[in-house]
């Protein structure tokens, strides 16, 4: 499956986000998808700081939404 990560930074005042770097990413499914970006999270060369990131699917609808301090980490 195709997905797009999306890194973004938040706005502390309100948790606004604003996307930072679009990363298209294929995994068999969602699951692998997720342990893919979250290690890439870590583990990209990007040149803007990122608070969390975005799994969107193939219409671009986002399917996952993870930031480093969520409980699943």
């Amino acid at each position: 499956m195709n997905f797009t990560i999306e890194f973004f930074r938040t706005t502390p005042s309100d948790e606004a986000h604003a996307t930072s770097e679009r990363i298209p990413v294929v995994a068999d499914n969602l699951d692998a998808a997720k342990v893919t970006v979250k290690s890439l999270f870590y583990t990209l060369d990007l040149p803007q700081e990122r608070d969390g990131l975005r799994i969107l699917d193939k219409v671009k609808r986002a399917v996952f939404v993870w930031k480093p301090d969520d409980d699943d980490a």
